[in-house]
């Protein structure tokens, strides 16, 4: 994989990993278009420099990340049990570790079965084309927004399952994490920004899991460090389009809501469709 393939991937990485428009869908296109052969190294490169986007979030986000709550302020924690407590004080935590919780469970079962759709053009198309239909009535599917914009643990738990749907290639995380909270009458600024956080152990536990495995491998891990180069360029590209893309797409959906996304994955969806029906050797390597 050249330079210039390397920059190519990493900025699809960066612009679609929190937009909801499908990364990985765009990855296995920009892959089988830019006829990059799927070796081991490609496998792993696209996974690591997922690492980059998600510095992206904690770097935007850090102060409402590593912010604690402060039990001593409030008065009904702090008579409390120790163990109510420390659950108050890492509530954020717990209620990220409580979305990621049925994605990590359906991973850890369904991991093969998901790698065998991963490599699949038609599978990508197909989805990119449902989930951008769904995405044109999505702003008045769930137009009522309650009051009460607190992440709760129901509304965790609820997101949680519905990032699972993203497990198909061409769903969206983003999109579907979104609406799961949306679904739960958060409002599309606080939906996407939990959607960024929840990616944070999402993706880092899948990245993490997949870069351990080559890592433990001596054939593979000889191979990640004889181009440790391109993986650092691959990184620091994606980190700094995923914070344009981040901030552009908060601004976005907050004033013109989610049609434009659905109408951009119709039109992917119907030239990728249109490709393989005149018989377009898409497949990846």
């Amino acid at each position: 994989m050249s330079i210039v393939e390397t920059v190519i991937i990493a900025i699809v990485e960066g612009l679609t990993e929190f937009l909801p428009v499908s990364s990985t869908g765009h990855m296995i296109i920009t892959q089988a278009l830019l006829g990059v052969e799927s070796t081991e190294f490609v496998k792993a490169f696209t996974v690591n420099i997922q690492f980059g986007a998600i510095l992206a979030v904690v770097v935007l986000y850090w102060q409402r990340f590593f912010k604690l709550n402060d039990t001593s302020s409030n008065y009904s924690i702090a008579n409390q049990s120790k163990w109510k407590q420390l659950l108050y004080k890492f509530d954020f935590y717990v209620k990220l570790f409580v979305a990621f919780l049925p994605a990590a469970c359906i991973g850890f079962f369904a991991g093969e079965y998901i790698d065998m759709m991963l490599e699949s053009v038609e599978v990508v198309a197909v989805m990119l084309l449902v989930g951008g239909i769904f995405m044109l009535f999505i702003d008045k599917l769930f137009n009522k927004k309650s009051d009460n914009q607190a992440i709760t643990y129901k509304r965790a738990w609820i997101i949680g399952f519905a990032q699972c749907i993203a497990m198909i290639p061409g769903v969206s995380r983003s999109m579907a994490s979104i609406v799961g909270g949306l679904a739960t009458k958060l409002d599309r600024k606080n939906a996407a920004e939990f959607s960024f956080f929840l990616a944070v152990p999402t993706m880092a536990a899948a990245a993490g899991y997949t870069l351990m495995k080559l890592v433990m491998d001596e054939r593979t891990s000889a191979m990640l460090v004889d181009n440790l180069v391109a993986l650092l360029i691959g990184n620091i590209v994606a980190f700094v389009v995923a914070i344009i893309a981040i901030k552009f797409f908060i601004g976005f959906i907050t004033k013109y809501g989610f049609k434009a996304f659905g109408w951009y994955r119709i039109i992917v969806a119907t030239v990728l469709l249109i490709l393989l029906v005149a018989n377009v050797d898409l497949a990846i390597a």
